[in-house]
């Protein structure tokens, strides 16, 4: 990289977790020393929204998304998306979710999970804030309430948000694309039979893709099996970056200047001259 400071954002996790506890300042500083330059964490319902903005309010490195993830769509009534509006007010507060539908586990009804998911689509589209969505094997309907969303907004409040996680097909990142909206790429990729998301990750074009750990799950290969956190999203852009055929150096200027885009002036901006490696 010679000598030249490649800055990543961990564009989503979950600092608030319980995996957390016991250490989660020198979680902090050791994504520091690895170049990550700013981690977005992620509330799941309300209680960890709150969390994750008290973790954003304490450490400057750090952002916020506020929402209800579709396991507990079941909570997501008229008082729960109020509170969830004046906390997507705070200044900083990125974007709303995560949210979306999981038909893996099917820990809430279908029809009430797509009601939360279009609940929040309608806060995003209200507050103009992106919209992070969690899609697991519910591609269809997920992509299908994305368009219907897309079509109610007007030019100026045009439909902005990530993918997170991806785990579709190339066909669902450049449905998703043509809606504007950006694929973020989790440590998975980085498994040795992730054929499908190698394709993915090779071909969404460099202005809409992003990285990120979903810690603390899914930890990258050289680190399966232990808890993910902020610092190894770098193994997954390595990795990404072997698969485009870039430098490391170049992947991540342009995945931190798309989460720049996305999530606007909140996020910190990097700093020349912070760690590297």
């Amino acid at each position: 990289m010679s000598g030249e400071a490649a800055l990543l954002v961990d564009s989503h996790a979950h600092l608030d977790a319980a995996e957390f506890a016991a250490d989660r300042d020198e979680v902090i500083r050791r994504a520091t020393a690895a170049g990550v330059a700013a981690a977005v964490t992620v509330g799941v319902d309300l209680d960890s929204s709150r969390a994750a903005l008290a973790l954003a309010e304490r450490n400057p490195m750090l952002v916020a998304v506020v929402g209800i993830h579709p396991h507990y769509a079941l909570r997501c009534d008229a008082a729960s998306l109020g509170e969830l509006g004046r906390l997507a007010h705070h200044d900083r507060v990125v974007g709303i979710g995560e949210t979306g539908l999981d038909y893996y586990r099917n820990r809430a009804p279908r029809d009430v999970q797509r009601s939360a998911f279009r609940a929040q689509l309608r806060v995003s589209r209200d507050l103009g804030l992106p919209v992070i969505v969690h899609d697991r094997e519910a591609h269809e309907d997920v992509l299908r309430m994305l368009e219907e969303e897309a079509g109610q907004r007007t030019a100026g409040h045009s439909l902005a948000g990530v993918l997170h996680c991806f785990s579709g097909d190339l066909a669902m990142a450049q449905a998703a694309l043509a809606l504007g909206l950006y694929v973020s790429i989790a440590g998975p990729v980085t498994y040795p039979k992730a054929e499908r998301l190698a394709l993915v990750a090779r071909t969404v074009p460099a202005t809409h893709l992003l990285v990120e750990t979903d810690c603390p799950f899914l930890a990258p290969q050289p680190v399966r099996g232990q808890r993910n956190e902020p610092a190894y999203v770098r193994l997954t852009a390595e990795h990404i970056a072997a698969l485009r055929s870039q430098s490391f150096a170049e992947l991540a200027r342009q995945t931190t200047a798309n989460a720049l885009r996305l999530f606007g002036p909140r996020l910190p901006a990097p700093q020349a001259g912070r760690p590297a490696g």
